[in-house]
């Protein structure tokens, strides 16, 4: 009996061992087989990101975003049949570029809802992933653009009642929207180049790259921090220093526009500092170290708040969307038209 019993447990140790042994040889095929398709574990979703955290930031931003920007687009399109000025056709671009980010963020996330996770076809991953970037990138450069304009009109009236033409202000955007989108570009290239792409289906959306791709990804994306994120900078953080000296330098100008000059500078800044900056870093990173660093999405996330911040922006910048938001507000808080009225002239 005793004989039996200690077969029995002997022949259950070799099942056992056998089932390890099993395990062990298929995980490391598995590893074999995905360092032989050349993929690294830069896959940023590998890490700790919690797709909660990313749903819950694209929900705020949205129901944020969207309404304010619908709001801004209602008040520019209404300035530009009347009059435009050069900045009320950029910030219109601005906002155009918003709208565009907030319509694919539904998109992305379904993507969190299942698990980042890409259950879409293939070409809705090239398109969404291309216009979030691009619009991203479009926005700081009409950014920047917009505080060039207004360095222009306080350190050089003169020359800015020459430059003082709306279409100006249109091949400006034009050239805008062709640098970022022929940037952003990038995204059908590595997905879609025969020399590129891989062969395995994924349900990464442009996440895992191949050493091939990581060739061309991570130089491409150093580029990206220089000339669509830096060099911005400093020149919002130049035009915008200038401006607010020469206005305060002049005892004629009102307490008024000061605060607005203060305001648009502000506003400008943050856009750089807490939504695009953080994210272009980790290009600067990623190429040092080779691979993208495990907080890149997390200071992705922070550039959808870029939609929430922009219409701020707005309020400082133009008196039209300044008093269509004052307007909707206090429409909404069931003031009659006269008090309404009344606080208009009030605060002009």
């Amino acid at each position: 009996m005793h004989r039996l019993t200690g077969e029995k447990e002997r022949e259950r140790k070799r099942v056992t061992e056998s089932q390890h042994d099993a395990e062990n040889l298929l995980r490391s095929n598995t590893e074999q087989e995905v360092k032989g398709n050349g993929y690294v574990c830069m896959s940023i979703m590998e890490s700790t990101v919690n797709s909660g955290v990313i749903l819950s930031v694209y929900i705020i931003s949205f129901l944020i975003g969207f309404p304010c920007n619908l709001l801004a687009l209602y008040a520019f399109s209404t300035k530009i049949h009347s009059k435009p000025l050069p900045t009320d056709i950029l910030l219109l671009n601005l906002t155009v570029s918003d709208l565009m980010f907030l319509i694919i963020l539904p998109l992305k996330m379904h993507e969190a809802a299942s698990d980042m996770e890409w259950n879409l076809p293939n070409f809705m991953c090239s398109i969404t992933s291309f216009t979030f970037f691009s619009t991203i990138y479009t926005s700081s450069l009409l950014l920047m653009a917009v505080s060039v304009v207004r360095y222009i009109g306080a350190a050089f009236p003169i020359t800015y009642q020459k430059l003082h033409k709306p279409m100006y202000a249109i091949v400006i955007s034009a050239v805008i929207w062709l640098i970022s989108t022929a940037h952003c570009s990038i995204v059908f290239v590595i997905q879609h180049h025969p020399s590129l792409a891989s062969n395995n289906s994924s349900t990464w959306c442009y996440e895992r790259f191949t050493d091939e791709q990581k060739q061309i990804l991570l130089p491409v994306r150093l580029e990206f921090f220089f000339v669509l994120c830096l060099i911005p900078l400093l020149i919002c953080v130049y035009c915008y220093l200038r401006c607010i000296l020469i206005l305060y330098s002049r005892p004629r100008i009102s307490q008024m526009q000061k605060q607005k000059a203060i305001g648009m500078a502000s506003g400008t800044l943050a856009v750089f500092l807490i939504c695009v900056l953080p994210y272009n870093l980790s290009h600067l990173v990623g190429y040092i170290q080779g691979q993208s660093p495990e907080w890149r999405y997390y200071s992705l996330l922070l550039s959808c708040f870029n939609t929430c911040i922009d219409p701020i922006i707005f309020y400082f910048s133009s008196s039209i969307f300044r008093l269509s938001s004052e307007k909707f507000i206090f429409r909404n808080c069931m003031l009659s038209p006269s008090r309404f009225q009344g606080h208009v002239n009030s605060s002009s």
